[in-house]
C-alpha cells in the first residue's frame, strides 16, 4: 500500500488541518502499517487497531509537541508513535536497538511518561497537571486509560484524588470490551450530541454559577435539577448515572471511539473546562482486521505471523504449559487447591484450571496486591491458593507478600511466570528481580526448576510438602533441554544441590533453573580448552543448606555462580556471603545482571548484552582462573 500521509511531515498543524476524508485515509494507512509491522515483528495488535481513530482525533485537537498525553500500559501507542516522527523507524519495533513497544521518554520528547505496567496513567497525569498549575503554564494534560487498567486499584486512588482536588485535566476511558448499545434510539443520540456540545457545556456552567449565588435555595435547586437529569438519563439510556460524577469528575459518554469527527467535537468541547473530565469512549479491539476482531484475546500480544492466515497456536510446549498441567495434577489430588490470577488467565495457563475447576478459580483483574492478600485470607481458612502472576507484575504486590503472607507464614504458592529475560517486551517486562525481592522475605521458600519434569515436581512439593509461603519461578517460552529427564528421582532431593557435570575441580559453578543450560554450554567450551570443573544446579535457592554447598565445593579454590537475575540481593550474592562467612577462603565470582535496563531484543541478545551468554561466561571464567 502506498501511503499518502504516513511518512510525510505530520506536524500538529498538519494533522489538525486534515478534513474528514483525509483523516479516514490516514486511519486506513495506520492500520495497514501496524498490521504489516506486527505480523513481521510481533507485538500488541488488537488494542492498537482499536485505538487508531481515537489517536488521530486526539492529535487533531491536542499539540503533541506541547501538551502531555499519557498512555496507560502503552500497548495501544503504535498509532501515536507513527504520527509523532517515528514512521521511518517503525519497522524496528521491539527489535534490538529499535523503537520500543511502549512509550519511552528516552526514545522521543513526545512520549510524556514511560509505561509498560497497568493503571499508572491517571496518577502520572495528575502529577503533571499539578506541576503545570504550580509553574503557571497552560498545556493540556490527557490520560488515556483502557478499561482493563480500570481493574487496577491505583487508577481508582488517582481518580478519587483527582475529583477531590478538582485538578483540571482530561481522562479518556478507552472501553474496548463492549459495543455501543444500538437500541437507545434517536432521542438518546440527540441527547448525547447536545450534551457534548460546547453550547450545552457553557450553558450548564453559567446556570450553575447563577444558581449558586441564590442564598439558601441555590444549591437545593441544583441538586434537584441534577436528580431529575439523572433520572431522565436512566429512563432513556437504561443506565445508572456514572460513578465518576460521584467521585467529582464531569462524565461524558459513551462516545463512539471509531467516529473521528465525533471524538474531535468532544475533545474541543471539554478541553477548556476548569474541572477534571472523564470521556467514556467505546472502541472495538482488533478493528479493521477481521481475525483480530473475532478473537481479540488471541491477538493481544502476538509473535510474528502470516497476516493472510492469522495467528496459529504454537506446537511447542512451554514452561507455562508445563505449569498448567502440573497445577491440574495437584488440584485433582488436593481439593483445597484454588487458582488465582490477575487478568492473565490465558497468559499464565490458568484458563485450563478455570475450565476444569470453575468454582475454585478467581480472576481478580489487574489487581496483583488484591490477589496476594486474598490468597493470604484463603490460606488462613485452610485452602492452598496458587497465585500465577508474571515476575515483573508480581513486583507490585511486594508489601502484600511480606505483610499478608510471609509474616503470618501463610501457605500461599506464588507461580512466578516469565522469570528472567523475556525478550522483545524489554526492560519493563524482564523478570530479573524476583529472586532478590523474594530472598529478603521471612519464611519464604524459592524454587527454580530447570525443566518441565522439575517444574512438575516443584509444584507437588510446593503444594503438599511446604507449610508456609513458597515461590516457584520459571521462564517464558520453551525448554531448551533436548531430553526432559529432570534432576531428581525423589521429591525430597529438591532441597539439595545437584551435580550436573563433574569433570574436575579447577572450579565449581553453581547455577539455578533454566540458566543451567547456558552454564552447561559454557562448561563444554571450557572443557574443550582443558579446563575441568564441576557444574552444580540448585532448584531450592532459599533456604539453602550451606554445609552441603561447602561439601560440594570441597578443595576447589574457585567458585562461580550464574543466574538470570540482578546482582544485588540475588542467588549468587547471597550464596557468596554465606559461604565466605562460614569458612570458605577461596575466590567467589558472581555472574548476574549488573545493567538493570537491558532493553528489547531476543532473549539471546539480552543475555549477550548482560555478558551472561555461554561465550561470555566461559571467557570470564578463563580470565579469573588465569589472573
Amino acid at each position: 500500500m502506498d501511503y499518502k500521509y504516513l511518512g510525510t511531515e505530520l506536524s500538529p498543524e498538519k494533522i489538525a488541518s486534515l478534513n474528514r476524508d483525509e483523516r479516514t485515509v490516514l486511519c486506513e494507512e495506520l492500520r495497514d502499517k501496524i498490521i504489516n509491522t506486527v505480523s513481521t515483528n510481533g507485538g500488541h495488535l488488537a488494542s492498537n487497531l482499536g485505538c487508531v481513530e481515537l489517536t488521530v482525533a486526539m492529535l487533531s485537537v491536542f499539540d503533541y509537541t506541547k501538551d502531555k498525553l499519557v498512555f496507560d500500559v502503552g500497548h495501544q501507542s503504535y498509532s501515536y508513535k507513527l504520527l509523532t516522527g517515528r514512521f521511518d523507524k517503525f519497522d524496528t519495533l521491539r527489535q534490538q536497538g529499535g523503537i520500543a513497544g511502549f512509550p519511552r521518554i528516552s526514545e522521543s520528547p513526545y512520549d510524556a511518561f514511560d509505561t509498560g505496567h497497568s493503571s499508572t496513567s491517571v496518577s502520572a497525569a495528575i502529577g503533571m497537571a499539578r506541576a503545570r498549575d504550580i509553574k503557571g503554564t497552560d498545556e493540556y494534560v490527557v490520560a488515556l486509560i483502557g478499561d482493563g487498567a480500570m481493574t487496577g486499584g491505583l487508577a481508582y486512588e488517582a481518580i478519587n484524588d483527582l475529583g477531590h482536588q478538582n485538578t483540571r485535566m482530561i481522562v479518556i476511558l478507552n472501553d474496548n470490551e463492549m459495543s455501543i448499545d444500538k437500541n437507545v434510539g434517536g432521542m438518546s443520540k440527540y441527547l448525547k450530541s447536545l450534551r457534548i456540545s460546547s453550547g450545552y457545556l457553557s450553558a450548564k456552567k453559567n446556570t450553575e454559577s447563577f444558581l449558586n449565588k441564590i442564598p439558601l435555595l441555590g444549591k437545593a435547586i441544583i441538586a434537584l435539577i441534577m436528580g431529575v437529569k439523572r433520572l431522565f438519563r436512566f429512563v432513556v439510556n437504561r443506565k445508572i448515572p456514572s460513578m465518576f460524577e460521584d467521585l467529582g469528575l464531569r462524565y461524558y459518554g459513551p462516545i463512539d471511539g471509531h467516529d473521528t469527527e465525533g471524538l474531535i467535537k468532544a475533545f474541543n468541547a471539554v478541553k477548556d473546562l476548569n474541572v477534571p473530565v472523564l470521556l467514556h469512549v467505546v472502541t472495538k479491539k482488533g478493528k479493521g482486521y477481521s481475525l483480530a476482531e473475532e478473537n481479540p484475546s488471541d491477538y493481544h500480544g502476538v509473535g510474528p505471523f502470516d497476516k493472510s492466515v492469522g495467528v496459529r497456536p504454537s506446537s511447542k510446549k512451554s514452561y507455562t504449559d508445563a505449569f498448567a498441567g502440573s497445577l491440574l495434577d495437584v488440584a485433582n489430588k488436593n481439593k483445597n487447591v484454588v487458582g488465582i490470577c490477575a487478568a492473565m488467565s490465558i497468559g499464565t495457563g490458568m484458563d485450563k484450571f478455570a475450565y476444569k475447576y470453575p468454582s475454585r478459580f478467581f480472576d481478580c483483574g489487574i489487581a496483583e496486591e488484591h490477589c496476594v492478600t486474598m490468597a493470604g485470607g484463603m490460606s488462613r481458612m485452610g485452602l492452598v491458593p496458587v497465585v500465577a502472576i508474571y515476575s515483573s507484575f508480581l513486583q507490585r504486590a511486594y508489601d502484600e507478600i511480606i505483610h499478608d503472607v510471609c509474616f503470618m507464614n501463610n501457605h500461599v504458592v506464588l507461580a512466578v511466570d516469565r522469570s528472567g529475560f523475556v525478550g522483545n517486551d524489554g526492560h519493563t517486562h524482564n523478570g530479573l528481580r524476583d529472586i532478590a525481592y523474594l530472598n529478603s522475605m521471612p519464611n519464604m521458600t524459592i524454587l527454580s526448576p530447570r525443566d518441565y519434569v522439575d517444574l512438575k515436581l516443584c509444584m507437588e512439593y510446593a503444594v503438599n510438602h511446604i507449610d508456609g509461603p513458597v515461590a516457584v519461578r520459571y521462564p517464558r517460552g520453551a525448554s531448551p533441554f533436548e531430553e526432559e529427564k529432570g534432576l531428581y528421582t525423589d521429591i525430597e532431593l529438591i532441597t539439595k544441590p545437584h551435580v550436573v557435570r563433574d569433570e574436575g575441580m579447577d572450579y565449581v559453578m553453581f547455577t539455578t533453573g533454566l540458566y543451567d543450560k547456558v552454564c552447561e554450554d559454557a562448561f563444554e567450551m571450557l572443557l574443550s580448552k582443558g579446563i575441568k570443573g564441576r557444574l552444580v544446579c540448585l532448584t531450592q535457592i532459599n533456604p539453602i543448606n550451606y554445609s552441603e554447598i561447602l561439601e560440594v565445593i570441597g578443595e576447589s579454590k574457585f567458585v562461580f555462580t550464574g543466574e538470570e537475575g540482578i546482582l544485588s540481593g540475588g542467588f549468587g550474592e547471597t550464596l557468596k556471603h554465606e559461604i565466605t562467612t562460614n569458612g570458605y577462603d577461596g575466590r567467589v565470582t558472581v555472574f548476574a545482571v549488573e545493567d538493570q535496563m537491558i532493553k528489547a531484543g531476543t532473549v539471546s541478545q539480552q543475555l549477550k548484552l548482560a555478558h551472561l551468554d555461554a561465550k561470555s561466561i566461559s571467557d570470564r571464567i578463563m580470565r579469573v582462573l588465569r589472573s
